[in-house]
């Protein structure tokens, strides 16, 4: 039977919680079975079972009625067959992310400093005389002030446990609010089962095993199931064989539908038969969770110090090492974490290129990191060669073995001081600046309607300047209501009364659209009074029901009298198709084939229309243009979505027709009727677009609908302003142009379409793809673009991914759509994108604001602790006094400047883009005058204070002496300096005032005010470990002075125009075109040609490397032992040459007919056409699958 509906025995009805006993199939027979494909499936099912009915009465349940719903069923069931969860890995403890936060390089350094210190200063040289120590060992006061020699070590090393402890908390914290995040995406994901007879939607974590679950094209199957009926499906099982042809499933001939796979085509039901861990994405899940110790050893054997790796957003297609998020397991987030929290090896991959910030912020790190190596080794070599050359030179003095322990510690403390200067010349606080701001924003923009799924995602939006929207249900409110027909040889401008419709033609009209529309699509009752009634399914399908019920008729009746079992045949909607057909066996062997769809596409098949009358006349191609022109044009340019209704007799004389032939099928149509759909622009979106007009950011509609349907709604919309010069085009005219004669699509025909490009119509999901990647790719115009792209339906996964931001819909997005996005729009709201931008905007210039702050505290304390030591063979500001001015500025400061909230002024301003440094003119314009103004007051107190303040002078003093009042100024006029640059660093675009809006921010007023009350405390109570002594009320008040004159000393900088300061380089630039271009020859192989394009629709899930790991494996192993080839190389080798087909050009491509090993040259035989490869490269491939199988 053409439709695959199983027959139903009668009396079966919801299953009966009375006769439960063991149900009559156990969870290893169904896990045996699930494992089974195709024909072996089906007589694996008819011998054991008889049918699937069978399966469904051992279960329990009905095919028709589903599952009772009784809880103590859905308990029996629970603990027989278990839940549809996969518990989460165990997130990581503390003091696991302790241990992590200890491995930093320069925290080591400090901390075997300070053990080194403590020891010594817990080591007294036997007796000798001090005196032949030279003055080294002179200047020690008393005894108990040589016993305090370990204050400063242990002062260290106390301080070290605070930066550890701050730095896991925040992981644990971040590791937290994704844990939360994943479970709020899990709980949003429901799924339509049937339960007594009613359709209703579950969360997917309640499915039990013998549910019958209704499937869709766009789902994402939550559990293994068999097909019980099916229309026309298709399913992409990508994620689980690494196969990207689509494969058709039928009761016939292949019924086991796999959880984690995509309905890419069709509808159905289906029984549940495998839940969880038991289901086929469940097992490999456990396979991952076994391996993954073994594994994460080998990682941590691997890792190197460095910024944490960007999270790869699984843009690479090659199969290895894809990660695209399930959305029901926590696993992703902690994929994520793990990712984040331990740069692995760097194998080579293509991997998608970092996110615009990530990828400046890793070269400026590296660049300050290299300069303050530099200057803390000059220090150290500076200190000890003026030490030995002063004590053994100038002195004279002879290295006695007593003296040793006493030199010894003279060196490790200039090693201390060298540490010093490294740590506050690498800025720590930059990865926590980032985390903060973007945990920050990302928990501020679930208020806002944006669920963050990637967290670069939402810095990089900041940085987008275009925006490629889907229009319907985006810019429209998705509410669609038919508002004009034309029916009977009468063009109605709105919908007609029912009488003055022909009987018989409303007949037609009524039963086409009732039954030639999935039956999940209904029109309910309004939640409220005086609201409106709920649209439930197909959008579009909703409109023409609606426009039943207007017409005074009911469309329930019509499918109650004809279930969706009576359906002999389906052609469902999908991408090439656009439109959907339904056929009806009649009693007397005659066929009725009910068509609606796009309006110019289903008139092309139509050969006849019925007229006033409501009998049909012929319709020719000189008819189909006229009415084009004199109805479907003038709706569509009201900005309405025409769609035309048709049916077909197919007489029982002639036979049954060839139902597998959909051309000679879908022809010789009689039109029934031709309707504009209306779908209002909702109302905030032109404002929406203008602000990203405004904020520089171009907005391009790309959609399916009609051309003049575009156009209508983008002037509605403000994409299309009046008098402007801007193309609107056609997918089809959109591919003559940007290909060649091969067919394939150049970049630089791309070049001379899409700057002016604002509306593309009539698209296929592979022109949007095509678009996203051109312009991404693009390197005309002054900066390269970052594109962001929303999109709602299964189609729109490949563009999603493209993107550097992929915005899913939250409530009419399909799961295939949601899993390829960045950030799901849970409100399916254009404004919301806007919202996201300015978080994203404000994310970049809280990082901006805060390098600013750190930068200019770096300079300044460098260079006191280089010249310092260089003169004075100490350094002022002491290790312990240096790691509080980190712990305050990395941690307060981050704190206090990440957390600013975004203002509208953020969208006055054009994108930064890719190619803006990090560190504008501006901002290096205050960095240095700020130092210098910082350094001239150090200096000035370092060399002189002592004269101005009338005490005695810190310089020179000896091992061991106690803290003086001379070197406790210095630090608390550093410490004061910093603490009103702070408010200075608020700023970074040259404004002048420097406290507006600073209420709206109490984090950063309790920040400031926090630390200077610490600063009290330490300066007062800190003592010897601080180096600090007590001041008095007016050193205190001339310290406070001090640093009001940096607010100042800010406005005399910002009066300094920043154009006539050409000599000021900008730092923290992203790749120079020349690196861009090199990349662009790598991108080659990650990214997916046409043609393949059009062989893997669906997204290539990361799953797949599980299955080409052992094929690599053999062939690996074969090349090392250099024997003759493995069996298990053999019998799967499409997949090991598949795997490198992907960066081989694809002309070059032909898919073998065998591979052979030739055991002497060690290197594989391929057919002609095929390239050979270098071994290394299925050596680093096979790593990689391992470590990324293991590690996601």
């Amino acid at each position: 039977m053409a439709n695959n509906a199983a027959e139903h025995p009668p009396g079966n009805s919801v299953a009966d919680p009375s006769q439960e006993g063991d149900f009559g199939i156990t969870t290893m027979d169904l896990r045996n079975l699930m494992e089974l494909r195709s024909a072996e499936a089906v007589a694996s099912i008819r011998d054991g079972y008889g049918d699937v009915q069978g399966i469904c009465r051992r279960l329990k349940t009905s095919p028709i009625e589903g599952l009772s719903g009784n809880p103590v069923d859905l308990e029996k069931r629970h603990a027989s067959f278990g839940k549809n969860f996969i518990p989460p890995k165990k997130a990581k403890s503390f003091l696991a992310l302790v241990w992590e936060a200890l491995q930093d390089v320069t925290l080591i350094i400090l901390e075997i400093a300070a053990i080194i210190s403590l020891g010594l200063s817990f080591y007294h040289p036997p007796g000798g005389d001090s005196e032949s120590c030279g003055q080294a060992a002179s200047g020690v006061e008393d005894e108990g002030e040589a016993q305090a020699g370990w204050i400063e070590g242990a002062a260290i090393l106390f301080s070290v446990a605070i930066v550890v402890l701050v730095t896991a908390f925040n992981d644990w914290s971040k590791e937290k609010q994704f844990r939360g995040l994943q479970s709020r995406i899990e709980q949003e994901q429901k799924f339509t089962v049937i339960r007594k007879g009613q359709v209703i939607q579950i969360p997917v974590s309640e499915i039990v095993t013998g549910d019958i679950a209704q499937i869709k094209y766009g789902d994402l199957l939550p559990a293994d199931g068999i097909l019980i009926q099916g229309n026309d499906l298709k399913i992409d099982e990508s994620s689980l064989t690494g196969e990207s042809d689509h494969v058709r499933k039928s009761l016939d001939k292949d019924p086991m539908l796999l959880s984690g796979t995509h309905v890419m085509e069709g509808s159905g039901r289906m029984v549940v038969s495998a839940v969880g861990l038991n289901s086929q994405t469940g097992i490999i899940f456990t396979l991952l969770g076994a391996g993954d110790s073994d594994e994460e050893k080998k990682v941590k054997k691997s890792k190197k110090q460095g910024p944490p790796e960007n999270r790869n957003k699984a843009k690479t297609q090659d199969g290895i090492a894809l990660e695209i998020q399930p959305l029901k397991s926590e696993e992703a987030a902690e994929s994520e974490e793990k990712e984040e929290l331990k740069p692995v090896k760097k194998v080579n991959v293509t991997k998608k290129e970092k996110s615009v910030l990530q990828g400046k912020l890793t070269r400026l790190a590296v660049q300050i990191g290299k300069a303050g190596l530099i200057m803390s080794a000059v220090t150290v070599i500076i200190l000890i060669l003026y030490f030995v050359i002063d004590t053994f030179g100038v002195q004279g003095r002879t290295w006695e073995s007593e003296c040793t322990p006493i030199y010894i510690q003279y060196f490790v403390k200039f090693f201390i001081i060298g540490v010093t200067v490294l740590v506050v010349a690498v800025p720590e606080g930059l990865p926590l600046a980032v985390t903060i701001s973007l945990a920050y924003s990302v928990k501020k923009m679930m208020k806002d309607n944006n669920l963050v799924r990637h967290l670069d995602a939402c810095e990089t939006m900041g940085n987008a300047t275009a925006i490629c929207s889907d229009k319907t249900g985006t810019l429209t409110m998705n509410r669609m209501t038919v508002v004009q027909a034309y029916v009977g040889d009468t063009h109605y401008k709105s919908v007609p009364e029912p009488d003055a419709i022909m009987p018989d033609t409303l007949e037609v009209l009524v039963n086409s659209i009732s039954i030639n529309s999935a039956y999940t699509t209904k029109i309910l009752p309004p939640e409220r009074e005086g609201g409106l009634p709920r649209h439930v399914g197909n959008k579009t399908e909703c409109s023409l029901l609606g426009l039943v019920l207007e017409l005074k008729r009911d469309y329930q009746p019509i499918r109650d009298e004809i279930p969706e079992e009576k359906l002999y045949k389906v052609y469902t909607f999908n991408s090439s198709r656009k439109s959907m057909s339904t056929v009806l066996k009649n009693a007397d062997g005659s066929f009725r084939m009910y068509s609606k769809g796009a309006s110019e596409i289903v008139l092309r098949k139509c050969s006849h229309i019925l007229d006033t009358k409501g009998k049909p006349r012929s319709f020719s191609p000189k008819d189909r243009d006229d009415m084009v022109r004199r109805v479907i044009e003038p709706m569509a340019c009201d900005g309405l979505r025409t769609i035309c209704v048709a049916y077909r007799d197919f007489p029982a004389e002639a036979g049954e027709p060839n139902w597998d032939n959909e051309n000679d099928i879908l022809n010789d149509l009689t039109c029934i009727v031709v309707v504009g759909i209306e779908d209002p622009v909702r109302p905030e979106v032109p404002d929406a677009i203008s602000k990203c007009q405004r904020a520089g950011i171009t907005v391009r509609m790309v959609t399916g609908d009609n051309i003049n349907t575009a156009r209508a709604i983008a002037t509605k919309c403000g994409i299309l302003l009046p008098g402007e010069d801007f193309l609107c085009m056609e997918g089809k005219e959109f591919n003559l142009q940007i290909r060649n004669d091969k067919g394939e699509v150049e970049q630089e025909r791309l070049d001379k379409v899409w700057p002016n490009l604002r509306v593309l119509a009539r698209s296929s999901p592979t022109d949007k793809h095509t678009l996203v990647k051109g312009i991404i790719d693009s390197t005309v115009g002054e900066t390269r673009q970052v594109v962001a792209v929303t999109g709602d339906g299964t189609n729109d996964g490949p563009a999603l991914k493209k993107a550097d931001v992929g915005f899913a819909m939250g409530i009419a997005g399909t799961d295939v759509a949601k899993e390829a996005s960045d950030i799901i729009l849970t409100d399916d709201n254009f404004s919301s994108i806007v919202k996201a931008v300015m978080w994203g905007r404000n994310v970049y210039d809280s990082i901006s604001k805060f390098l600013q702050f750190q930068l200019t505290v770096n300079v300044v304390a460098v260079i006191v602790a280089f010249t310092g030591a260089c003169i004075t063979q100490d350094s002022p500001l002491k290790a312990v006094q240096m790691l509080w001015v980190n712990l305050i500025m990395d941690t307060l400061a981050s704190l206090a400047l990440a957390t600013e909230p975004p203002t509208e002024s953020l969208l006055l301003r054009r994108p930064y883009g890719r190619n803006k440094p990090l560190i504008s003119r501006t901002m290096m314009k205050n960095i240095l005058g700020h130092a210098i103004y910082q350094l001239v007051i150090i200096f000035t107190l370092l060399f002189a204070g002592e004269k101005i303040f009338d005490i005695d002078s810190g310089r020179n003093a000896p091992l061991h002496s106690p803290p003086s009042e001379h070197y406790t100024i210095v630090f608390n006029v550093f410490v004061m300096m910093q603490l009103f640059n702070e408010i200075n660093a608020r700023k970074i675009h040259g404004e002048r005032n420097v406290f507006e809006g600073i209420y709206r921010n109490p984090i950063f007023c309790s920040v400031v005010l926090g630390t200077f009350v610490l600063q009290i405390i330490i300066v007062q109570f800190g003592g010897k470990p601080f180096s600090c002594t007590a001041l008095t009320i007016d050193q205190w008040l001339w310290c406070v002075f001090i640093g009001v004159g940096e607010l100042l000393w800010g406005q005399l900088i910002t009066a300094i125009p920043t154009h006539r300061l050409k000599f000021l380089m900008e730092a923290g630039h992203s790749s120079t075109k020349e690196q861009i271009q090199q990349e662009g020859l790598n991108e080659g192989t990650d990214e997916i040609d046409h043609a393949e394009m059009e062989l893997r629709r669906g997204q290539i899930l990361w799953f797949r490397g599980l299955n080409r790991i052992q094929t690599q494996m053999d062939v690996v192993y074969t090349f090392q032992t250099g024997q003759a080839a493995v069996p298990g190389a053999l019998r799967r080798q499409p997949s090991v040459v598949s795997q490198h087909n992907d960066s081989a050009p694809p002309k070059s491509v032909s898919s073998p007919s065998h591979v052979g090993l030739s055991p002497s040259s060690s290197s594989l035989t391929y057919p002609s056409g095929v390239l050979p490869l270098p071994t290394t490269t299925t050596t680093t491939t096979t790593t990689t699958a391992l470590s990324s199988s293991a590690g996601n």
